[in-house]
């Protein structure tokens, strides 16, 4: 677990050298592939998909608790798994526990695809995570073109097709137990602590920015002891590269000031 002093003081440090500007969103729409942000806006929830096990269900059945929801397809040959591994590298690893703190669920945006896809990523994926993990809490659903671009369009997740394949953007967004959008983290790996916080900020409904950059720069995946461990050395020569500077500045201003009273005195 990652100490939460550590945190801040990497948080601190980012700011200090941004000049106090926040870390800016890492999403984008590159023509009409790409997520273009809707914090606060809620996913329909009525809207029906067909599960694994093949019931037809509505959205509201799975998202009861914060969700980290994931638009991929199933066929994907090979994007869509780093996605998934990702995931299941980042859930190893977290202290929350399934179902009662956060839930997993993923949605195909392929309206060809059935529950027998659906049910062999979910098998992939549980595997994955090497360790026993509630199969209901991470939840593989299928259905037709008008749910997906309902979801997809709530969300801001834009994607086309490509012959049998698609062009997509890779991420989650996570939601509240109401189906409120209170963050996107791009990419297809992710740090457990910002899991941790996403889950944290969904349970009470709170929007916020992903802080994968800070936390990116502040520590590195040990994988002999499978943790993330903060960058001492890294910190420490920044910090003090930037306390040498503000001496240097204040050294500087101090000869001025020197300077323009013994002119004065004249």
């Amino acid at each position: 677990m990652i100490p939460r002093r550590a945190v801040l003081v990497c948080a601190l440090l980012i700011l200090a050298l941004s000049g106090g500007v926040s870390v800016p969103a890492l999403t984008g729409v590159f023509g009409d592939v790409g997520i273009e942000e809707k914090l606060g806006s809620f996913v329909p929830l009525e809207t029906v998909f067909t599960a694994e096990d093949g019931r037809q269900v509505s959205l509201k059945e799975f998202v009861r608790t914060p969700t980290l929801l994931a638009l991929v397809y199933y066929r994907c040959p090979n994007a869509c798994d780093t996605l998934l591994f990702g995931m299941a590298d980042a859930v190893r690893l977290l202290s929350a526990v399934p179902n009662r703190d956060y839930a997993l669920l993923c949605i195909s945006i392929d309206e060809r695809e059935k529950p027998a896809d659906a049910l062999k990523a979910k098998r992939i994926a549980l595997e994955s995570i090497q360790k026993p993990f509630p199969p209901d809490a991470w939840r593989f659903l299928t259905g037709g073109e008008a749910s997906i671009r309902a979801v997809a369009d709530a969300v801001g997740f834009r994607f086309r097709r490509n012959g049998d394949e698609f062009d997509h953007p890779l991420g989650l967004v996570v939601l509240s137990p109401a189906g409120k959008v209170t963050r996107y983290m791009t990419g297809t790996d992710f740090l457990p602590v910002d899991l941790s916080m996403s889950i944290l900020e969904a349970s009470a409904g709170r929007v916020g920015p992903t802080i994968a950059k800070v936390l990116r720069f502040c520590f590195s995946y040990d994988p002999q002891n499978h943790q993330y461990v903060f960058n001492t050395l890294k910190v420490s020569a920044i910090l003090i590269a930037i306390m040498v500077l503000g001496f240097g500045l204040y050294l500087g201003l101090s000869g001025r000031r020197r300077q323009t009273a013994r002119g004065g005195r004249r």
